[in-house]
This record gives structure tokens, sequence and C-alpha cells, in this order.
């Protein structure tokens, strides 16, 4: 018990040093492979999870309101607070809000004990919510024209796609399903290898741009706070709701592939190094939030 608490409780963090010292051949392959290591990763690992969601179980539930109405107020009041200051600043923050649940915020909030149910269902009306709203946030506080096909394009085969395979799954091939349900721990390291690829991206991208230190630096504390904050938020509001872990990841783990791409695509393209830091303070969390767990569990047992 103690070898797999370890290695559970340190892989996140060895993934992410992994990709980062590995930045440029992960990049070089990812590069070969048409940029499409991320979404066959993540296609694969939510397949393992979705085939143990039961479609009829999902409900939408006041905390899914309450998560998405605070998601999208904080979203502009964030900004508002830091753009008289320095608006790459305020537009790096306010990414890091607006950005819907991460993809694999299923996974590892079942492996907290989140209902997968709950969960799935936050992830589909996150992403859909965030689809409306994004365009108008970032056209008005950006430097360019964004639309909500263009995020539901990034979105939709990553998400509703894999969904729609693990219940077909369920009622065409149910034996395969109770197989894969079954094992659905391989999601967990399928995700560790999405999480070495995208932080070889973003090293990569951060060692090319040409930014000002303190700029980075001021974006990077902020993306920690923002962080740190949400999670602890979505816990609260989530143990109100009798499912604190699912509060917790629906509203503190982020897509941050997604914010990455609208910073770069819509904003001051310094501004994404608030979501490439997110990427780093998200796992970190996660891998103490497991270790948290697996430490209850060997206390137990």
């Amino acid at each position: 018990m103690g070898a797999q608490l370890s290695f559970k409780s340190l892989s996140m963090p060895l993934g992410m040093v992994v990709g980062a010292l590995l930045c440029r051949p992960i990049t070089w392959l990812d590069g070969v492979a048409g940029g499409m290591l991320t979404p066959v990763f993540i296609f694969t690992m939510l397949f393992f999870t979705f085939c143990r969601v039961d479609a009829r179980k999902i409900r939408f539930s006041m905390m899914h309101l309450w998560l998405i109405l605070l998601q999208l107020i904080a979203s502009f009041l964030i900004y508002y607070a830091l753009a008289w200051a320095d608006v790459v600043v305020a537009q790096g923050a306010m990414i890091c809000v607006l950005a819907p649940v991460a993809m694999a915020a299923v996974v590892i909030g079942a492996m907290l004990g989140a209902n997968v149910e709950t969960m799935a269902a936050y992830s589909l009306l996150c992403n859909l919510v965030v689809a409306l709203v994004a365009p108008y946030m970032l056209h008005a506080y950006g430097n360019g024209e964004c639309t909500m096909a263009q995020i539901l394009q990034k979105v939709s085969p990553l998400l509703i796609a894999p969904f729609f395979a693990g219940q077909l799954c369920r009622f065409g091939l149910p034996k395969v399903a109770q197989w894969v349900g079954n094992h659905s721990q391989i999601s967990f390291y399928v995700w560790l290898l999405s999480l070495a690829v995208i932080v070889a991206k973003t090293t990569t991208f951060l060692l090319d741009t040409d930014a000002n230190l303190w700029i980075e630096i001021t974006l990077a504390i902020i993306s920690l706070l923002i962080c740190l904050l949400q999670f602890k938020v979505g816990r609260m509001i989530g143990r109100r709701y009798g499912d604190a872990a699912a509060g917790g990841q629906s509203l503190g783990q982020k897509n941050t592939v997604l914010a990455v791409w609208m910073s770069q695509s819509f904003l001051d393209p310094i501004a994404s190094v608030a979501p490439t830091a997110y990427i780093v303070w998200q796992n970190i969390v996660n891998s103490y939030q497991i270790y948290r767990m697996e430490s209850r569990k060997a206390r137990k047992s």
C-alpha cells in the first residue's frame, strides 16, 4: 500500500518534470503526430471514465447553478479589479476563472470519490455556457473576434464524442463497457501522458516567449492565488450539496489547453502565462488531494 501511495502522490509532479525536461523532443513528436497526441489521450481517458457513467442518472442541481454563476461573475469582477493596474495581468487572471472545467476533472474527481454523474453533468453544462459567454468577453476585453463555433470546435470532439462513445458501448457492448469500467484507473495513467505533452508544449512556449520577467512572475503568482481560491470555494459549495470533491474539481480544475489557446488567439499572448502556470498549480493541488485520500485509506486499513 505504501508503494502505491507514494507513486500516486508523486506521479503528476513527475509527469510535469518529465514534460518540462523533455519539452523539445516531446513537442517535436507532437508536431510529427499533427498535434494529435493530447486529443487522443484525452479522448481515451474520458472514454474509460464515461463507460462508468449512467446517462439516465445525470441530473442538474443547484450546485451546478451556483458554480457556473460564480465562475462567470468572478471572471468579470477580477478583470475590472486588475485592469486599472495592468491589462495583460487582468486578461490572464480573467481567463484562469473563465476557462471551463477540464475534461480530466471527471477522471481526477472519480479518484477522489466524487459522483461521476455529477461531474459529467457540470462538464457538459460548463463547457456549453462558456462557449456562449466567452466570445463576448474575449471580444470586449481582448484583441480579436471570437465565435461560439470556434470554441465548440475545440471542446466538442474531446467532450461530447467520448461521452457518446462510452454510452454506446454501455448499451451495445455491455461486457466491454463493464471491463472498461472495472479498469477505469487506466484513465489516470493516460492522463499522465497527456500532462507530460501539455507541460512540454507550454514549457516550449515559455522558453520562446520574449516577455517582461516581472509580468510573467505576476501572472504566475496571481494564477496560484486564483487556483487555490477556486478549489477552496468549490469544495465549500460542493460540501453544502454533499459532494465536496465534485465541487472542488468542477470549479478548480480548468481546461488549461483551451485557456492557453484562447489567450494566445484573442488576448495579449503574454496573458497565456497565467493559464500555463495554472497547469502546474492545479496538478500540485490534485497530487496533494490524492495523497491525503490515499493516506486516509491507509490509516483505515
